[in-house]
This record gives structure tokens, C-alpha cells and sequence, in this order.
């Protein structure tokens, strides 16, 4: 009959390792994945719409800009035309040295040519509408002369940008001025010729009147 020991050998807790444990190789470190060039390239659907309102907000301020301009250049123009307009009518207006006063002047002008129609209302149109004209030209340079000397400046200014009717109008106003020196040394002539016969009728007349006495 055999015994079995009584306490068993117990193994120890570390166990001897080995001398020659091989030493651990080294990992070469991983590459990240390549990405596809047709994934990089390719916009996604968030960038193509903020590209969209990009372009969007940008025509739309262009736009904006453009009527906005276009606008303040169309107010500048009319207040430019507005103040040389009145500029210009104030210009026409007599200077408070000459005296002149439009209101009565005005209302004689308007007074004879409403006569020069009612002296051609039986006659042809043209003699109808060339006499109110005479008339009310005649009254103006007549009650209100600096203003229609001024008038006059204005016209010719405008006339200048146009050499033709500057011309015409240097051509049409000699011609006046001549048949006016014309008619004016004509009178003269007439008035003194009157007045020399007139002068010797009356000599005759208190001749003839002495003899008689």
C-alpha cells in the first residue's frame, strides 16, 4: 500500500521565462486612405447652392447699384434743368434800375395784340395771324424794352449753336435795320419837302393877303 505525500510541490507563480525571447517587430504606420480624385473634385450639393446665392446676392446688388445710380443721375439732371430754367427766367426779368415794371407793360403787350386781331378778323389768315404778332411785338420793344432786349440776348444765344438760322437771322435783321434807316431818312426828307411847301404856300398866302389889304 503506498502513501501519497502529503503536501504536493507547488509550482511558483512567475515561471522562468526564457533567455532568448525574440523581440517584438515594429509596425510600419499605416498610409491613410487615398481618396479618389472624382470624390474630391466633384462639389457636393451644399456647395453648388451657397454658390448659387453667392452668385444670387451678387446680381442682386449689382443690379440694385446700377438702378440706384441711374436714379441720383436722373434727379441730378432735373435739378440742373430746373435751376438753369430759372435761372434763365430770372435773367429775362428787367433790372429794378431801369424802372421797368411787367405787370402794366405786360398787359398793354397783351391788350394790342388782341387789337391787331380784331383789325384782321375779316381778312386772310395769313394778315390774321401776322398782325397780332406785329402788334404785340411793336407794343413789347415799345413799353418793355429791356426785357425784350434781353429777350433778344437769349435767342441769340440759342441761335448761335445753329450757324445756318444765325445767319439767316444776321441777314434778316441788316435787312430791317436798313429798310428801318431807309424809311426813317425817307420820312425825312418827306416831312422836310412838307415843310418847305407848306412854308411857301403860307409866304404866298400872307402876300396874296398884304396886297389885298
Amino acid at each position: 500500500m503506498s502513501f501519497r505525500p502529503m503536501f504536493q510541490q507547488r509550482k511558483p507563480i512567475y515561471d522562468d521565462f526564457p533567455a532568448d525571447i525574440p523581440e517584438p517587430t515594429k509596425s510600419l504606420p499605416l498610409s491613410p486612405p487615398k481618396s479618389s480624385p472624382f470624390s474630391s473634385s466633384s462639389p457636393t450639393p451644399t456647395d453648388i447652392l451657397t454658390a448659387q446665392v453667392r452668385h444670387a446676392r451678387l446680381f442682386l446688388y449689382e443690379n440694385s447699384l446700377a438702378a440706384e445710380n441711374c436714379f441720383n443721375d436722373f434727379l441730378s439732371r432735373a435739378l440742373h434743368i430746373e435751376n438753369a430754367f430759372t435761372n434763365t427766367i430770372a435773367s429775362l426779368a428787367p433790372s429794378p434800375e431801369s424802372g421797368e415794371r411787367l405787370l402794366p407793360g405786360g398787359a398793354y403787350v397783351i391788350v394790342s395784340a388782341m387789337a391787331g386781331s380784331i383789325v384782321s378778323r375779316n381778312r386772310g389768315i395769313l394778315l390774321r395771324t401776322a398782325s397780332p404778332l406785329a402788334f404785340g411785338t411793336v407794343a413789347a420793344w415799345t413799353l418793355l424794352p429791356v426785357t425784350m432786349r434781353n429777350i433778344s440776348d437769349l435767342v441769340w444765344e440759342y441761335e448761335k449753336k445753329v450757324p445756318a438760322i444765325a445767319e439767316q437771322h444776321l441777314y434778316l435783321r441788316e435787312r430791317a435795320e436798313h429798310i428801318w434807316s431807309t424809311g426813317v431818312a425817307h420820312s425825312g426828307m418827306a416831312r422836310a419837302m412838307m415843310e418847305d411847301k407848306i412854308g411857301k404856300t403860307r409866304k404866298k398866302l400872307e402876300e396874296l393877303v398884304s396886297k389885298g389889304h
